[in-house]
């Protein structure tokens, strides 16, 4: 630890996921634990995902983190949750090859440089803090020889951003909402690989690039504080159609995956419609393609 003429860099990318059954409402705001299971899809890494780099060195005086090339700040309790999980999970690593040996207990004395990138709109309705937190718990227990199964990285990431923990596996996952109160079983679970459902193809239309109006964090909050419709999904009507979802997954039956998935995405429009102040994360431009695809689907499933 002497020298500090050397750096040690890991690069990881994380695709971003498309729930099927809606995540909407927190039990708890810090944990960042759901009302109600979930499940997603995640999409391909070669079109919507995030590229992270992270970096540690003697040298570095301070944690720092730039997205998108602009230096974000690391104050935020979502991030400070990230890394004292990882780095409470670090272990030794030795680069022979660099004259580079870390161990354990110096992982609180070092410091890291985080660089992410998005290949999409951020904060757009994409999921981009999905990809951006999976992809930086993963470059960390990559960098710090975390030893942890990928089901227990998801819990970390989920304290980052709720749906994050989706994002560290392929294909259809859900995200078991838990009952512990530390949050030790809400976590990740993948349903079905990537090669399951492999003819299956999602297309991404993005009407407008801006940052929402209502952010998802805060539009949850308003939700679960004066919603009844949503309180009364979460209990009644989600666990249901999470079954259901998942025999459709698993028989690939198209009509129901489909029906399912619009069904549950209008209602989870109309939760928003029913907060106080109502909250719309619609415009003219997505409700008429919402139409066409409507139409579309009916005449397709109609044919199937």
């Amino acid at each position: 630890m002497a020298n500090k003429n050397w750096i040690l860099m890991v690069t990881a990318q994380t695709p971003t996921n498309i729930a099927v059954i809606k995540y909407w409402g927190k039990r708890d705001e810090t944990l960042i634990l759901p009302i109600n299971d979930s499940i997603s899809v995640t999409l391909d890494p070669e079109h919507l995902c995030t590229t992270t780099t992270v970096a540690v060195s003697p040298s570095f005086e301070s944690d720092k983190m730039w997205l998108n090339g602009k230096e974000i700040s690391l104050a935020g309790g979502r991030y400070q949750s990230c890394l004292r999980e990882i780095r409470s999970r670090a272990n030794d690593v030795e680069d022979e090859e660099k004259g580079i040996s870390i161990k354990k207990q110096d992982w609180d004395k070092l410091h890291v440089h985080i660089a992410s990138f998005n290949n999409f709109p951020t904060a757009a309705g994409l999921a981009s803090s999905a990809a951006g937190f999976a992809c930086l718990v993963y470059s960390l227990a990559k960098l710090m020889n975390v030893k942890e199964e990928q089901g227990k990285l998801s819990a970390i990431a989920r304290q980052g951003s709720g749906s994050a923990c989706r994002s560290l596996f392929g294909g259809f996952v859900k995200w078991i909402m838990g009952n512990e109160a530390n949050g030790s079983d809400s976590m990740a679970v993948q349903l079905a690989s990537e090669t399951h459902w492999d003819d299956l193809v999602i297309i991404i239309a993005v009407v407008s690039s801006r940052q929402k109006e209502t952010s998802s964090t805060s539009g949850m909050r308003e939700s679960v504080d004066t919603s009844p419709l949503l309180h009364y999904r979460s209990k009644e009507v989600v666990p249901k159609r999470i079954l259901q979802m998942e025999e459709a997954i698993k028989t690939r039956d198209f009509p129901s995956f489909a029906k399912l998935t619009c069904t549950d995405s209008n209602q989870f429009h109309a939760v928003c419609l029913d907060t106080s102040p109502p909250i719309f994360y619609m415009n003219d431009t997505s409700h008429r393609q919402v139409l066409l695809l409507s139409c579309f689907s009916v005449l397709l499933i109609t044919t199937l």
